[in-house]
């Protein structure tokens, strides 16, 4: 099963009506230069996990104007013939630089660079920002989580009935994966991006039956080596918990066994701490205990404190919508940086709206036992880091520091160029992998849920003097 095509009018109008105009004006054939960031981490948190970026590969490898298109752009009103006559052979040949998927990144970064053509360059944005800020999102949401579960217990992504409709569901599902989650409920998702399918039954499957122990014994009929049991239709520990104990020693005795039981209301902390207790003492110790009920990373972590026992974490809404205080979407910008040969850059009366101008590299600090330890954000054009030069805190100039002896790398690749692909892409596993090693390698305190370390993120002198130039002769030409 593969994700269908994303259409070329998955666009906001004015980048279309920009398109034309760069048409009509001749400039539509101009090198830009575009950068994709961020400006602050979501949930007040100390990194992001890069997710998205293999289908937005799949978008831009794919993307033309079909007649259809064609049709429904002319239907509009608002483009002229020319123009439409123009996209008919229109394709996608920008050169994209981009932080390998899976990565751990930060404010300000350019994680994704296009290089191409202005009319080019400027469609892409919306499509870009739509697949690249939602799954960013979900999958720091899904790392964040997976932290505070910890090593003993994994996390499964439930979400699918509260997700922001089916394109968000299997997005999504594909995200929490990234960031760490070991399965999903979404049997499609499941199916199209290869992650494994994981489920129990419903509140309505014990209503349905004269009575609990019934029903019970019905799923594990049907299902003897994977039934997990809801326990709390009716009253987890006084009936619940007994006739699921019933059932997995009537499997047992018939050369099977109870998968888990699911708690899904009430004090997840004494109650699977009771759970646990009572499957142990009856000799039922591989039984899993899974939570669900509105979870996120912080009801996680004061499940843990108050002395649950719960293997299996299942997080729905919280994580399909990537809600949660400094959630609800990633602030992630598209801005012009180069046209021509010429630096360009946004001056706003908000300081931390404007932009970085001119093409830029990232190199990335690690220390001598290969943590992370600092990035730098540079001129394309400048020479990699050495020892002893300064460098500037990008929200603060007067915060400055000069670079220790670190193994600077480029963390940037070339991912597509002339229309396709520079190489394969990666599974999803390898993708997930890489976020692991990334997440463990962030410096101590990084990943923490409150008041987190801050990574530094600096500038280059370099860069930092182009920045403050280009800014002067702003002001002087528009009198400011």
């Amino acid at each position: 099963m593969t994700a269908p095509p994303l259409s070329p009018l998955l666009t906001d109008l004015y980048q279309l009506t920009m398109m034309q105009g760069y048409f009509v004006q001749d400039m539509h054939r101009q090198t830009a230069t575009f950068d994709l960031s961020y400006r602050r981490n979501p949930y007040r948190g100390g990194y992001a996990v890069w997710a998205g970026l293999e289908p937005a590969l799949d978008y831009l490898s794919g993307l033309h104007f079909s007649e259809a298109d064609l049709s429904d752009l002319a239907a509009l009103k608002v483009f002229r013939p020319d123009f439409l006559a123009a996209l008919n052979d229109w394709r996608f040949s920008c050169r994209v630089t981009a932080f390998e998927e899976g990565r751990v990144v930060f404010p300000g970064e350019p994680l994704l660079t296009v290089e191409g053509p202005l009319w080019e360059a400027q469609l892409v944005e919306t499509a870009l920002l739509n697949v690249l800020n939602f799954q960013t999102l979900i999958a720091t949401k899904a790392a964040r989580c997976v932290y505070a579960a910890g090593a003993q217990a994994s996390v499964v992504e439930f979400g699918a009935r509260r997700a922001q409709g089916p394109d968000g569901a299997l997005s999504a599902s594909r995200a929490a994966f990234v960031g760490g989650a070991a399965g999903t409920s979404n049997v499609q998702a499941a199916a199209l991006y290869g992650i494994p399918a994981t489920g129990t039954h419903a509140h309505a499957w014990v209503a349905s039956f004269g009575t609990e122990l019934a029903a019970f014994r019905a799923y594990a009929e049907l299902y003897p080596d994977t039934t997990t049991l809801l326990l709390d239709t009716y009253d987890t520990l006084e009936s619940g918990l007994p006739n699921a104990l019933t059932v997995a020693g009537e499997l047992r005795a018939q050369g099977h066994g109870l998968r888990g039981v699911r708690l899904d209301s009430g004090d997840l902390a004494y109650l699977s701490a009771r759970v646990r207790e009572r499957l142990d003492a009856a000799g039922f110790h591989e039984v899993q205990v899974v939570a669900s009920n509105d979870l996120s990373e912080f009801v996680i972590e004061s499940v843990i404190k108050g002395g649950g026992q719960v293997d299996v974490y299942g997080v729905g809404t919280q994580l399909a919508t990537g809600g949660g205080e400094g959630g609800g979407a990633l602030g992630g910008v598209y801005k012009l940086v180069a046209l021509g040969g010429q630096d360009r850059m946004k001056l706003t009366g908000d300081p931390g709206k404007a932009s970085l101008p001119g093409p830029k590299r990232v190199w990335r600090g690690l220390d001598a036992a290969g943590r992370l330890a600092l990035d730098v954000i540079a001129a394309a054009d400048e020479d990699p880091p050495q020892v002893g030069q300064p460098v500037s805190d990008p929200s603060n100039p007067l915060r400055r520091l000069r670079l220790p002896e670190l193994t600077w790398s480029d963390p940037r690749r070339v991912v597509h160029e002339g229309g396709q692909r520079t190489r394969p892409p990666g599974t999803l596993l390898q993708i997930q992998h890489r976020a692991q090693g990334e997440l463990a390698a962030l410096p101590d305190g990084t990943r923490r849920l409150l008041n987190p370390h801050l990574y530094r993120v600096a500038l280059s002198a370099g860069l930092e003097q182009r920045r403050d130039q280009l800014s002067e002769a702003l002001r002087q030409l528009h009198g400011l």
